[in-house]
């Protein structure tokens, strides 16, 4: 079997080794089917061809695609530019990949579409989303929930579907909530890695961020531990699975 494409954007150590194990658990894969790249202190090998892997990951992260080219720190930019350089062959190949959280901005950026902080960004929330009509009949959705609970927290969004998109998953706040291009390209707005414990883990290390205001952690944390979200992971558990 090939290996999965791990890819991930996140500076703080553990908040990064939470989100890979969180991804190895809830895809149900093991450190040995995966090759982890952490861009914010390594570069991606030259050369890399997709089709080496299974399907290409893309985790979360601190950083906007929105944000102006000043504002962005050199490591903020290097991972960007890393994540962009892969979504010309992702998209031609039609190459199995879930963009999760910075990867939605990333896919919708490479297509042409509009990311930014206008409208559409949310608090750290379990966010009531559901399914479209196309939604119901993916290979990845078919047969969830009509509606379902799942965690988010992001000051940017995608403004309207990029071109060649098929619109999978809203919210009330998020439309965009997940996408597909192709047959095989998938990104999410929402974290389907995620659960209470990984969120606690980020609200901790990001309270001053800007995600939130710091002395609502606790509440937040409260809010993460009594939420029902059990529905996101079965997609990333799909996702290993169609494509492994």
């Amino acid at each position: 079997m090939k290996p999965f494409l791990i890819l991930q954007l996140r500076p703080e150590t553990e908040a990064s080794d939470d989100e890979y194990a969180a991804i190895l658990r809830k895809g149900g894969l093991a450190a040995g089917d995966t090759q982890r790249i952490r861009l914010d202190c390594e570069d991606l090998p030259d050369g890399l061809d997709v089709r080496d892997f299974a399907g290409v990951i893309v985790g979360g992260g601190p950083g906007c695609v929105s944000d102006a080219p000043e504002d962005k720190t050199p490591q903020e930019a290097r991972i960007e530019a890393a994540c962009l350089s892969l979504m010309p062959q992702i998209t031609a190949l039609d190459h199995p990949f879930m963009g999760c959280c910075y990867g939605i901005g990333i896919l919708a950026h490479h297509l042409g579409a509009t990311v930014s902080k206008e409208r559409y960004g949310e608090p750290v929330s379990a966010a009531p989303c559901t399914l479209t009509e196309a939604g119901r009949d993916d290979a990845l959705l078919s047969g969830l929930p009509q509606t379902f609970d799942a965690f988010v927290g992001h000051k940017e969004a995608v403004q309207d579907l990029p071109k060649g998109c098929t619109h999978l998953v809203a919210s009330p706040a998020c439309p965009f909530q997940m996408i597909r291009h192709g047959s095989n390209v998938y990104a999410t707005q929402f974290h389907p890695e995620a659960d209470a414990a990984g969120f606690e883990t980020r609200i901790r290390l990001y309270k001053n961020k800007g995600y939130f205001d710091p002395s609502e952690a606790d509440d937040l944390i409260a809010m993460c531990r009594a939420a029902d979200v059990t529905t996101p992971e079965l997609i990333l558990q799909r996702f290993v699975a169609r494509y492994g």
